[in-house]
């Protein structure tokens, strides 16, 4: 009992140090950001600005389109997440309510598919795109996000949906609700934090997503943010300052999501871990 006080300002000094360690890459950005861009190149060394530009944040849109670059963002997150919600609810669903031959195969495959990372891809899905004539379109951009982020939420949403008990839609039977009525009246809201989850695990890996939209599009104007970022600094420029200006404001809007769906993602991910 003696040692409890003190055992608890070591684990809190042990975990405010493990957030400054997380955290420090983002004041670096941060403080980066405020630099001139003499100050860069004159005196890199320095970690606090010797004059703070905040006007960076304002220059920066002037600067490149990045307007329109968070447009296609979204748009390719956004379009992306219901793609994979529309195939990962159904597929997940019946996995969960039905005994079949190669259930357990095509759970495994599934998981399997999970492994591979766009990077060791890149070029089949490039000569794929060719061969479908989408090279350059955003239409190429969703279905790759949809493809690669369907395994992860048919499979936690199987979890989900086997963890709520059968009895529930059977009730909602006897009530004369179809197989239908019993899935959106009360499967689905017993399991929003499931599908809070798959939602904003797909949209940040879609919104984070940089190797196959360097790929497959080359125009400027619908290229997403992740690859219009390293634009600032080239062969024969280097805005630091802008850069590191819109790597902040490209986390803002992920961020702003985390915030307010933190308590369903939590309880998503832990959903089906106790039987």
């Amino acid at each position: 009992m003696k040692r409890s006080p003190v055992r608890k300002v070591i684990l809190t000094g042990v975990g405010w140090l493990v957030a400054l360690i997380f955290v420090a890459p983002y004041l670096q950005m941060f403080l980066t950001s405020l630099k001139t861009e003499h100050e860069l190149t004159e005196s890199p060394g320095t970690y606090l600005p010797g004059h703070w530009q905040w006007s960076n944040f304002v220059d920066v849109w002037k600067a490149a389109p990045i307007w329109t670059n968070m447009r296609v963002s979204l748009v390719v997150a956004a379009v992306a997440t219901l793609v994979t919600l529309a195939c990962a609810l159904p597929a997940a669903y019946y996995t969960a309510r039905n005994r079949f031959r190669g259930r357990g195969a095509f759970l495994l495959l599934v998981l399997v598919t999970q492994m591979f990372a766009p990077t060791a891809l890149v070029i089949g899905i490039f000569r794929e795109m060719v061969a479908l004539n989408l090279t350059d379109t955003l239409m190429a951009l969703i279905l790759v996000n949809a493809a690669f982020n369907l395994p992860f939420c048919v499979w936690i949403l199987h979890g989900y949906f086997s963890s709520i008990p059968k009895e529930l839609e059977e009730a909602a039977f006897l009530d004369g609700a179809g197989r239908l009525g019993a899935l959106f009246r009360v499967t689905l809201p017993i399991s929003t934090p499931g599908v809070v989850t798959a939602i904003v695990y797909t949209f940040i890996t879609a919104w984070n997503e940089y190797i196959v939209a360097l790929t497959v599009t080359a125009s400027p104007n619908r290229q997403p943010l992740t690859v219009a970022i390293p634009s600032f600094v080239t062969q024969y420029q280097a805005h630091w300052q802008y850069l590191f200006a819109t790597s902040l404001i490209a986390i803002v809007p992920v961020v702003i999501l985390f915030v307010f769906i933190e308590r369903y993602l939590i309880g998503g991910l832990t959903a089906g871990s106790v039987k």
